[in-house]
């Protein structure tokens, strides 16, 4: 008997027909002989409605209120699923955060799970009912309601199936497992059997869709198998593992993109100590985050041209915050282009082999696409380019590195 915690998002729990069609899929693993688990978020598009009336109402994103209002999206799914389970005959019941309970810190909005009760949970599953877990939220040292914020419950899933020691953590979704590159744009992406749990975390911080990327962190600190499964369909999905379950490593084992990439360019800024401080001080403070950053000294050695990026929500804020300082920074000119891709290379075949990086610049010069900026990692390079080009480097860049479906 294995135990398994079945994690179900937004588009699984639409409406009641699919609650249902979830209410069949954990009966066919209860079929199997295994103990079940199960972690639900809000119907789709319920979370967005409930934050709206809480802002409209005067609430803040950060306050005990907000959250008491928009963790009742998954306490509903959570009792509709366990009705649906109870008229199949199956015994379930629901549990919503704070009855476990499971223990967060005070940041409402964004709170983090400190730890898990799992006894009743325990003795539920040893007399054979399936708990239905309400995702996303807690209960935070205050005794109130805390949500674990956007993606939250997916961290929820992979958290209790960690804290009830399972056998493995599935993530339901709309696709079926993690594919080399999107689909969508190339066709012949291939989805991939298993995955390293630090190249599912490049993935997801890099543009990737399909995991949250606390869950994936959570999922490697404690080594919790998942499963990236299909809510539509029974074919087995793709695993995020430890390194050392992949016998025969990829070199590369995706391509990842991001249009959430703007960049600003700070034209003959002063090239002295403390410029750098002060432009990512003042953003830091700003709340902004910076991701990629290139700096191209003069040759006099007097002057240099600084580019780095943040996200596209944050680039008004943070060409403000910037230019606020132009007198300080004595910089000539700023330019900022929202049009912009991020565009990484993945793989923890790169640790050995040379060359990954080499193969990436020349197939994009090959196919007359310029780079603007380059970051890299261990396991990944990125490179930011013309919006235009996303679908044209995306494509060469999955033949190039072998990865096209046979």
């Amino acid at each position: 008997m294995a135990r398994i915690v079945q994690k179900f998002g937004g588009t699984s729990v639409a409406d009641l027909e699919r609650i249902k069609i979830v209410a069949a899929t954990v009966k066919r693993e209860l079929d199997a002989g295994n103990q079940v688990c199960v972690v639900l978020s809000a119907m789709a598009g319920v979370t967005d409605q409930l934050v709206g009336y809480a802002l409209e109402a005067g609430g803040s994103n950060n306050s005990p209120e907000y959250d008491a209002v928009i963790a009742t999206g998954e306490q509903v799914t959570a009792g509709l699923l366990a009705l649906c389970l109870q008229k199949m005959g199956i015994a379930s019941r629901s549990w919503l955060g704070w009855q476990l309970p499971v223990h967060t810190d005070g940041m409402y909005g964004k709170a983090r799970i400190m730890g898990i009760e799992t006894a009743a949970l325990e003795d539920a599953l040893a007399k054979g009912e399936v708990p239905v877990m309400a995702g996303f939220q807690g209960l935070s040292p205050e005794g109130r309601i805390a949500t674990l914020g956007r993606g939250g419950s997916d961290t929820s899933a992979v958290a209790l199936a960690a804290a009830l020691k399972a056998d493995r953590c599935d993530i339901y979704t709309d696709v079926d497992g993690v594919y080399t590159t999107d689909p969508r744009i190339v066709a012949p992406a291939k989805k991939l059997d298993k995955i390293t749990y630090e190249e599912m975390l490049e993935m997801a911080s890099l543009g990737a869709k399909v995991l949250q990327t606390r869950a994936v962190e959570l999922a490697m600190k404690t080594g919790q198998r998942l499963q990236v499964r299909s809510s539509y369909s029974d074919a087995p999905g793709t695993l995020v593992v430890d390194e050392d379950e992949i016998v025969e490593q990829e070199l590369v084992s995706g391509i990842a993109y991001s249009r959430d990439e703007a960049k600003i360019t700070l034209i003959q800024v002063a090239d002295k100590p403390g410029v750098a401080a002060s432009i990512f001080g003042s953003l830091a403070d700003a709340g902004i985050n910076v991701d990629m950053i290139v700096q191209n000294v003069s040759a006099d050695g007097q002057a240099t041209d600084m580019t780095f990026t943040v996200s596209t929500a944050d680039l008004d804020r943070a060409v403000e915050t910037v230019a606020a300082k132009k007198a300080e920074l004595d910089y000539a000119d700023l330019v900022s282009d929202a049009n912009v891709v991020k565009i990484s290379v993945i793989g923890v075949g790169m640790r050995s082999h040379a060359g990954i990086a080499q193969t990436m610049f020349q197939t994009l010069a090959e196919k007359g696409i310029n780079i603007q900026v380059i970051s890299t990692s261990e396991i990944k390079v990125s490179v930011l380019v013309a919006e235009e080009y996303t679908e044209l480097a995306l494509r060469a860049l999955h033949t190039a590195y072998g990865l096209d479906a046979e």
